[in-house]
């Protein structure tokens, strides 16, 4: 096996790798990804809404209750049912992007 010193780092008080910043003995959300990732505005499809649930499922390990906050947007991507936002979603959507951007 060899080590390539360039890739290597060593003394840093953070890393950045793979969406997470990595310090001491936390893990937490790289915020510049996150930021540059979101949607800016409500997903209007059942295609935009899977894929804000799968980048927010990525980092479900930093958002509290994830499971109980996102239910009503997974029924929403179900394929018998139509694309319907309620201001339960709505509240759901927000709370989890809320969620994203403040862990």
């Amino acid at each position: 096996m060899k080590i390539s010193l360039k890739k290597c780092h060593f003394a840093y008080s953070e890393l950045k790798a793979l969406g997470h910043v990595v310090s001491g003995l936390s893990l937490g959300i790289d915020k510049n990804k996150v930021e540059a990732v979101l949607p800016k505005q409500m997903p209007q499809t059942k295609k935009e809404m899977q894929s804000f649930l799968g980048f927010s499922g990525y980092y479900r390990q930093h958002i509290k209750d994830f499971e109980r906050i996102s239910k009503s947007l997974y029924k929403l991507c179900d394929q018998q049912k139509v694309y319907k936002m309620t201001e339960e979603r709505v509240k759901a959507y927000e709370e989890l992007k809320n969620d994203l951007t403040n862990a």
